[in-house]
């Protein structure tokens, strides 16, 4: 007998912003799986539910405990933020469960921060992009500096995620830097904090302006490529239809 571990991306938090899959699949579980933030987020409609987690850091953990509590015979969700493929979950889940061959993971998609965040700021993605993450947790730093060069090099749109925490106050600083050392002074960008949930904040401005402002570990910043453009206080990357 197979045991399904559903493994759920709930968007930014709010229930009006998770798909009716997510709601589903949370609903059809016995036992909610996440770090706390993202327990703390669910609605009375799931506080039926048994809830566990485990504190940040503890991912290895968290997941192992999907697959036991699965074995029990229970329904599982594992919740993840955003989308459980996007700097979620999934991948750590499919990676550990090779040693679990009779469980199965069904990955349910959600608003990942980049696409919640851009709908906000107008429709700063609506061309080629990318999605970067500046922590340095799990990718050495001169990857991430990389990257953020081989992105500025493509002209790509860019989406910054974990641009700030308490330990790396300095890092959207230190990337719009590398950014600049191919990027005019006056690219339009945003960001937007706490994106879906009470405090939402919308910012648009230069990349010079960007280099000195301050952001949370709850902000997802867009970086405009060449042809980007504010419109009405909007940060539109142009597709180039001919008007």
């Amino acid at each position: 007998m197979k045991h399904n571990i559903y493994v759920v991306g709930m968007g930014p938090g709010t229930e009006d912003m998770m798909t009716f899959q997510a709601v589903r699949a949370l609903e059809d579980s016995d036992v909610i799986i996440g770090y706390p933030v993202y327990l703390n987020l669910l609605g009375e409609r799931f506080s039926g539910k048994e809830f566990l987690s485990t504190p940040m850091r503890k991912e290895v953990e968290r997941c192992q405990m999907c697959f036991e509590e699965a074995e029990k015979g229970k329904k599982v969700a594992m919740l993840c933020s955003g989308d459980a493929g996007v700097y979620g979950m999934a991948s750590l889940l499919y990676e550990i469960g090779k040693e679990y061959p009779d469980c199965e993971l069904t990955v349910i998609p959600g608003i990942t921060a980049a696409n919640s965040g851009a709908a906000c700021l107008g429709a700063p993605l609506n061309h080629d992009y990318c999605v970067i993450s500046l922590s340095d947790l799990l990718t050495p730093w001169e990857q991430i500096e990389k990257r953020l060069r081989a992105a500025a090099s493509g002209d790509f749109s860019i989406a910054l995620y974990n641009p700030s925490s308490h330990k790396r106050g300095d890092y959207l600083k230190k990337a719009c830097e590398i950014l600049l050392e191919q990027i005019e002074e006056e690219r339009a960008c945003g960001y937007v904090e706490n994106i879906g949930r009470e405090g939402t904040k919308t910012v648009t401005c230069t990349l010079k302006e960007l280099k000195e402002k301050q952001v949370n570990m709850f902000t997802t910043v867009f970086i405009g490529n060449s042809r980007t453009e504010l419109i009405k206080e909007k940060l539109v990357a142009k597709r180039g239809y001919h008007l």
